[in-house]
Formats: structure tokens, sequence, C-alpha cells
């Protein structure tokens, strides 16, 4: 099964090399990975997509947390989330037909034209895995002359950040509570 998995690490040198030997060196593959500075300064999210059972999983989120700089670890399948992937498509666009044909498309999936030439357009697509495959399937009949494809980057969906946060204020005041009484 694949899981998508969002580590913050101190922004510092070597922490990429140090996250994928972590995997090279004990066979785990990394299918994607994505990193960029976060808000905080001195600070990078890492977001990688892994496949393996519940088992190999778990084992990777508590090695990888083990690793010095790594702030903290997340499995984002577990919870509710928003992905999302970006790909940028060079694509065959004669005039005529064919042109409209991928304008067409590029309405449907809410793409854009980023760049435009005699024989040619270049395309900019974001969302999920889903819509970004099935865009290059549909593509592929027309024409796609290259291809620029990132793994998934994913939040936390607001809400379940909200719960989660209101389940601790609760377990909080039930302690202080009990403590009270006692």
């Amino acid at each position: 099964m694949k899981h998508t998995i969002s580590l913050l690490v101190e922004n510092e040198y070597g922490m990429l090399s140090r996250v994928s030997g972590l995997f090279s060196a004990r066979g785990y593959q990394i299918d994607t990975l994505n990193v960029a500075p976060t808000l905080e300064e001195g600070v990078s999210r890492m977001t990688l997509t892994t496949h393996g059972n519940d088992h190999i999983i778990e084992q990777i989120l508590r090695q990888t947390l083990k690793l010095v700089k790594v702030i903290q670890v997340t499995d984002m399948t577990a919870n509710p989330h928003v992905e999302r992937e970006m790909v940028m498509l060079t694509v065959s666009a004669r005039r005529g037909e064919e042109r409209q044909e991928v304008l067409s498309l590029v309405k449907i999936f809410r793409a854009r034209v980023v760049d435009v030439s005699e024989d040619a357009l270049i395309l900019e697509l974001t969302g999920n895995g889903e819509k970004v495959e099935a865009f290059i399937n549909l593509l592929r009949t027309i024409g796609i002359q290259d291809m620029v494809r990132t793994g998934p980057v994913a939040m936390t969906r607001v809400a379940a950040v909200r719960a989660l946060q209101q389940i601790e204020d609760e377990e909080e005041f039930s302690e202080l509570t009990l403590n009270e009484k006692v």
C-alpha cells in the first residue's frame, strides 16, 4: 500500500542524504520525494511516498524519527489530509483541430497553458494523483513531447487539526479537574 510520509527536519546540510541513506540502507523504496522550507526559519518539510505493509511503514516511521535533526514524522495516509501533485507537459498542438482538442482538455481539467509555440503547448496541471494520471493518459494519444512531474505534497486538513486540538484541550481539562478533586 502507498503511504505519504511528512517529515519536519532542521534545514541543514546533509539532511536529504541522511534520510535517503536510511531508506537505501534498509532496502526501502522512496517512490517520490519533495523538500521545501516551511514558515519556521531553519525548518524544512520533506514529503515522500513509499510503499509497504504496516510493519514496514512502522519501522520507517520509528527509524526516521531517530535520525538527528528530525523534528517530527507523520504518516499522512492515516490522517485526513489534502494531497496535490503538479505536472508540466510539452504537447504537440498544431493549428486547427489538434490544438482545439488540447485546449478543450485544458479547460475540462482546469489546467493552464504556460507557453505557446507554432506546433506545441506547455501545459501545467495541479491536482490529486488520479487527476494528473487521467490528464497524462488523455494527452498521450495526442503526443506528449516532454514531461516533468512532482510527487505529492500533503497537508493535514484544517478540520482534523482543530478536532485534535479540541481533544487535547479536553484531556488537559479532565486531568486538571481530576487533580482538583483529589
